[in-house]
């Protein structure tokens, strides 16, 4: 049995937390949405690769809402499972010990979100 829990259930779960906070800031929600369009804009690095950083840094950070999100837009954005393993096994050279903890986690999301594209699923 091949359980995914680290992509869409964190997803899931921070949702009703962002939609209750953002009532109460819009203006911050707004100002972070522009910068996050500014920052995956294309330019000389596309998308995916950018989004490829994002997860390695989710993984440094060991942030597992940071880690679904940027693996879900990594697939989304058409990285393939051996690029997304490879952006990670740098996080093991800059981090160590616990990148060999999120690394995985970072690798579970990611190949969830993957799976759920090649299946025709909407909400990966």
């Amino acid at each position: 049995m091949n359980h995914h829990s680290h992509g869409k259930d964190v997803l899931a779960e921070l949702s009703p937390l962002h939609r209750h906070l953002r009532r109460a800031i819009p203006e911050v929600y707004r100002g972070f949405g522009e910068l996050h369009h500014a920052a995956f804009a294309a330019g000389d690095l596309d998308v995916r690769t950018k989004e490829l950083i994002a997860l390695a840094i989710g993984v440094v950070e060991g942030c597992d809402g940071c880690i679904a999100s940027h693996a879900q837009g990594a697939a989304r954005a058409g990285a393939t499972r051996q690029e997304a393993a490879e952006a990670i096994g740098v996080t093991f050279l800059m981090k160590g010990g616990p990148a060999t903890i999120y690394g995985p986690r970072a690798f579970d999301a990611f190949c969830e979100f993957a799976d759920a594209l090649e299946a025709g699923e909407k909400s990966a």
